[in-house]
């Protein structure tokens, strides 16, 4: 097995940068997750990480060697499209035996491969079907039986599930993360869908316009995003954020966010103040983080109006007006409001978020 190495790797296709100097440490037998909306890079960082583009500059590693001169088939990586790409004429033993086939590995080693990837993946009985005779999931199995057999250094996956039907992918989610345990392979996963993202992955590379927007681990990612892009995106719903100053009204601090204004500590504001000069900030709250009031309000509630209720099964999405802003809380099951209905809004404070309006960077 091997780690993977990109070191300010860059790549565009005529005007069009699309890796916009990249630099990612993927340790051995780790699982890292490429993720970021379609067009922001993370198909084409793969590529060139399998050899199928080439950077413009910059440097690859897979374990200490500098690939950027290999040929695909020389990388000793595989690699799983979102298609599949099976031959339609062949059988699922011949399509999983291709790639041995092609390297003139001999038979009796090439029939002991398949059948024992076969065997891991539950697919020993499908052998001699043809893959119009197989469901989306079955076909994604070979795809991956097809990888496995040839013992790779690293697994590339690039959105292998989006064909899927969602209760499959749910299912097939905890399948690849028990076979990427089970080989112990570096395994590099693109995908838009955070939550494959977040429940998969040891850590999580997110992308925007071809920039490496923060590589950390799932919980780190969530509870301390990078920057308000990272915020805005991570997060079903994502994190509300709102426009606000740092001041003070006698020797209490204030977060002034016009519409509103919320009272901080004295040690809060410092840590601000420590790590930026400028007052000018982006207050971010989690929906678990922002409650909502019926009923007589504190001094400490912020008056709202609801805008809209979205019941989701496991907990209930309100959509909070406050003054020009809308604004998402999570509230238990079964929490019922009309539209229209004055309530309250109250943040949890040691759970908000700020950032430099300037830099869009956090602060705290």
């Amino acid at each position: 097995m091997a780690s993977v190495t990109l070191k300010q790797v860059n790549k565009s296709f005529g005007n069009v940068v699309a890796v916009d100097n990249v630099s990612i440490q993927i340790e051995d037998r780790s699982f890292v997750a490429l993720l970021g909306p379609s067009g922001c890079g993370k198909t084409t960082t793969l590529r060139l990480i399998a050899g199928l583009e080439e950077a413009n500059s910059g440097d690859i590693y897979i374990g200490d060697r500098l690939v950027n001169d290999l040929s695909p088939r020389d990388r000793n990586v595989a690699m799983v499209f979102q298609s599949y790409a099976l031959y339609p004429h062949m059988s699922v033993f011949d399509n999983m035996a291709f790639p041995l086939k092609i390297r003139k590995v001999p038979k009796d080693d090439t029939v002991k491969r398949v059948k024992d990837a076969a065997g891991l993946l539950g697919i020993q009985d499908l052998l001699k079907r043809k893959p119009k005779e197989l469901s989306g999931g079955q076909r994604q199995r070979v795809a991956l039986g097809r990888a496995i057999v040839r013992n790779p250094e690293v697994f590339l996956l690039d959105e292998p599930l989006s064909n899927l039907d969602a209760k499959l992918r749910v299912y097939m989610r905890a399948e690849l993360k028990r076979l990427q345990r089970t080989l112990g392979v570096t395994t590099i996963y693109v995908t838009h869908d955070q939550i494959e993202a977040l429940t998969m992955s040891d850590r999580i590379a997110v992308m925007n316009d071809g920039k490496l927007q923060q590589l950390d681990g799932p919980d780190e990612l969530y509870r301390k995003p990078a920057n308000t892009w990272v915020a805005g995106f991570i997060g079903s719903p994502p994190m509300n954020l709102f426009d606000c100053t740092l001041t003070s009204e006698g020797k209490q601090a204030i977060l002034d966010a016009s519409d509103f204004k919320l009272q901080i500590d004295s040690e809060f504001a410092e840590a601000i103040r420590v790590r930026s000069s400028s007052t000018e900030l982006i207050l971010g709250a989690r929906p678990e983080d922002l409650s909502v009031v019926k009923g007589k309000l504190s001094t400490r509630d912020i008056p709202a109006e609801i805008y809209v209720v979205e019941p989701v099964g496991e907990s209930t999405i309100v959509d909070l007006k406050i003054g020009n802003y809308i604004a998402k809380a999570r509230a238990p099951p079964g929490f019922k409001a009309e539209i229209g209905d004055k309530v309250g809004a109250t943040f949890a404070m040691d759970n908000m978020h700020i950032f430099d309006r300037k830099t869009s960077q956090l602060l705290v």
